[in-house]
C-alpha cells in the first residue's frame, strides 16, 4: 500500500523504493458526495466533508385553533406530542388542525345564523339583540369545535 502525503499543491505517493510526485489537479475532491452506507449527502467545506442536515419541518403560521390544540396535546397526549416533535411533523399537523377547525367554525356560525334567523336587517334594527345572538352563536360554534377537533384524541 503506498503512502500518500499532501505537500503544498502536490501529492507525494511513495512505495518502498519509488517516489512519484503528482499534482493535486489529478485528485480534486468533489464538492458534493453521497455516502452509500448511510445515504447522507455531504458538502466539501475547507477540505472537510460536512453532512447536509436539513430539517423537513415546515414553517406554517399557526392560528388560534392550532395553538389551542398544541396546548391540549402538550398536557394530555405527551407521547403523541413528542412523536410529532421528533419526527418534524408538529408544524404541519398543527396547521392541518388549524385549517380544519377554522373551516368548521365558519361553517357552523353561518349555519347557526341561518337556523336562528339572524340577518343584516336585525343588525340594522336592533344592534344589541344582534350582538347577543352572534355572541351566543360564536360560543356554540366554539364549543362544538373544541369538542370535535381541539380536545379530541384524533385532532385531524
Amino acid at each position: 500500500m503506498p503512502s500518500v502525503y499532501l505537500i503544498s499543491r502536490c501529492l507525494i505517493v511513495g512505495m518502498e523504493k519509488h517516489i512519484s510526485i503528482k499534482h493535486t489537479e489529478d485528485y480534486i475532491m468533489k464538492k458534493y458526495i453521497t455516502d452509500e452506507k448511510n445515504g447522507l449527502d455531504y458538502t466539501l467545506v475547507n477540505g472537510v466533508y460536512l453532512p447536509n442536515l436539513v430539517s423537513t419541518e415546515t414553517n406554517y403560521e399557526i392560528g388560534l385553533w392550532g395553538q389551542r390544540h398544541l396546548d391540549y396535546i402538550k398536557h394530555h397526549r405527551k407521547a403523541f406530542y413528542l412523536n410529532l416533535k421528533t419526527t418534524c411533523k408538529l408544524n404541519t399537523y398543527l396547521h392541518d388542525v388549524d385549517v380544519r377547525a377554522t373551516e368548521m367554525y365558519d361553517r357552523l356560525v353561518n349555519q347557526l345564523k341561518e337556523q336562528q334567523g339572524i340577518t343584516e336587517k336585525l343588525k340594522a334594527d336592533d344592534m344589541m339583540t344582534w350582538v347577543q345572538n352572534m355572541n351566543n352563536i360564536s360560543n356554540q360554534a366554539r364549543e362544538i369545535v373544541d369538542n370535535e377537533i381541539i380536545c379530541s384524541k384524533g385532532g385531524v
